[in-house]
């Protein structure tokens, strides 16, 4: 018999993050490595941590997770997005938590474009008079 799983994608800045949830122990694994291995900041961990405090389900699923693009941080959000959507597979009653804590919300916000003339979106080259 296949065991029962739950798969979410979560996007942030320029990370996707592909994550599948599986009845467990709370092990969070990120490309192949512990959660502790890949991010090097605890804030970042307990950001990923989020959907499973908010919901109260820590250490009942184990999380794989495949993640691309990005930083750190954005990383990071990538996977907590998509934690949050696996999760309302496992519960549809989970919604409203979730969505109060703003945690189904893809963030929007995005590194701006380079403008012509200038060094980077808004940075503007050195100004002189003569």
């Amino acid at each position: 018999m296949a065991q029962v799983q739950y798969n979410g994608t979560g996007r942030r800045k320029n990370s996707v993050a592909r994550v599948r949830l599986v009845p467990g122990t709370g092990k969070i694994t990120m490309n192949g490595k512990s959660v502790e291995e890949y991010v090097p900041f605890a804030n970042l961990i307990e950001v990923i941590k989020q959907p499973f405090g908010v919901t109260e389900t820590a250490d009942q699923y184990d999380v794989f997770v495949n993640v691309n693009g990005g930083g750190y941080a954005g990383q990071a959000g990538a996977v907590r997005h998509g934690i949050a959507r696996a999760l309302l597979q496992v519960d549809p009653e989970f919604r409203g938590v979730l969505k109060r804590a703003g945690l189904l919300t893809r963030d929007p916000r995005m590194k701006e474009r380079r403008k012509p003339g200038l060094k980077k979106a808004r940075k503007a080259p050195q100004f002189s008079k003569r």
